[in-house]
């Protein structure tokens, strides 16, 4: 998804918008007569900005606004989110890359700040860390 995200601390319309944006994306990219998923998941946030732009947002304050955006297209209710990672990374940095999604090729390609969501399952409890 291209552009800056909004965190916690942004005002309730711009939340608002971005949330529909963040929906809307997800949806184009959500299997089409797929329910949400009933057990629970892990999600993986990565924003990846541009440090020549100014300070980006707190990683931290980017996750719930996410979370609530996905609620009844990915999961039923964000109680089902058992594992959220957070990561910021500078586009204008050195990547080491193996396995990486074809759109987050193309937005690293394009140079512009954008966010990448992945949903998967959590790790079982013996592999906490």
């Amino acid at each position: 998804m291209d552009g800056p995200p909004v965190s916690t601390q942004g005002s309730s319309r711009g939340r608002s918008a971005w949330q529909a944006r963040v929906l809307a994306a997800a949806t184009a990219k959500w299997p089409v007569g797929e329910a949400p998923c009933g057990v629970p998941v892990a999600l993986r946030i990565t924003h990846f900005y541009d440090s020549t732009n100014g300070r980006p947002a707190d990683v931290d304050n980017i996750i719930k606004p996410i979370q609530d955006a996905l609620k009844g297209l990915v999961y039923i209710d964000d109680h089902q989110v058992a594992d959220t990672r957070g990561r910021r990374r500078d586009i204008n940095g050195a990547f080491r890359v193996r396995g990486l999604a074809s759109e987050v090729a193309v937005a690293l390609a394009l140079g512009r700040e954008f966010l990448h969501v992945l949903i998967g399952t959590p790790q079982p409890d013996e592999h906490l860390d």
